[in-house]
């Protein structure tokens, strides 16, 4: 009976993950003409791109830290409250709207006659580009995660049982000792969740870098868009995006999460 119910699991693990990275690896091995060859490999492991996949690790790592330094006292807050799953939807329903939607709100928002120059202007001070910088890309890619960061964490957190908490306090342990030494490590598998929720996506955004940072930060998903829409090089982009699943394995293993034997 578990065999005839894993059969449309594994058509589907066949479909849509094993045919489609089997297709991308094979056309990672293919020249423009078709032919085999290595040479996209070899152009990859080139300084340009390998410049363009430290700035990716640089930006997905500023972009995962900045989420989690917010997120995790959010998710602490949260947990705390008495209607925590209504501040808790609060935090999700952003989710629910197209991400192409809040990139142009934030468009306006950080114009140079949106609503942060608008108020600038407003206190006497000068009004400064904020759009098409690194600033800009950040902020948004870091609003856009917050919500996938905090859900896991505040699982983490909520979970843990409320006698060791206590326990630590009867001890003599201050509130910060309590957090460092028995909620933060307790928490740890809903934060290495988020970082992975968090840092994998962000290995391969385009469409910020194109909209709210005017191609001024480059990753690898920008240069998988360009090779297949606008170079029509099949193969290379193919080759990074097998290095992109490659990376995404190593931060998978590197962030995994251990389940306890009971």
């Amino acid at each position: 009976m578990k065999r005839v119910l894993a059969i449309p699991y594994l058509l589907w693990m066949v479909v849509f993950v094993i045919l489609p990275i089997s297709f991308m690896i094979y056309y990672s091995f293919n020249d423009m003409s078709g032919n085999l060859t290595l040479q996209n490999y070899a152009e990859f492991l080139s300084s340009n791109y390998l410049k363009m996949t430290l700035n990716s690790f640089w930006y997905a790592f500023l972009i995962t830290v900045i989420t989690l330094l917010i997120s995790y006292p959010l998710a602490l807050v949260i947990s705390r409250l008495k209607h925590k799953t209504f501040w808790l939807l609060i935090i999700i329903i952003p989710t629910w709207i197209n991400i192409l939607l809040k990139t142009y709100a934030f468009i306006g928002i950080l114009g140079i006659n949106g609503v942060v120059n608008t108020i600038f202007e407003t206190i006497g001070l000068t009004k400064i580009q904020l759009l098409f910088s690194d600033f800009a890309f950040i902020t948004v890619a870091v609003y856009i995660f917050i919500p996938f960061m905090v859900l896991p964490i505040f699982n983490s957190i909520n979970g843990i049982n409320k006698n060791l908490i206590s326990a630590s306090y009867d001890l003599g342990a201050s509130k910060w000792e309590t957090l460092t030494r028995v909620i933060f490590p307790l928490s740890l598998e809903g934060v290495k969740s988020g970082i992975q929720i968090t840092f994998i996506p962000a290995l391969s955004l385009f469409m910020l870098s194109r909209l709210v940072a005017g191609n001024k930060v480059v990753t690898l998903g920008t240069a998988i868009e360009q090779q297949f829409l606008i170079n029509e090089n099949w193969g290379m982009g193919s080759t990074v995006g097998v290095f992109l699943i490659l990376f995404m394995v190593f931060v998978m293993l590197a962030t995994r999460t251990k389940k306890e034997s009971v």
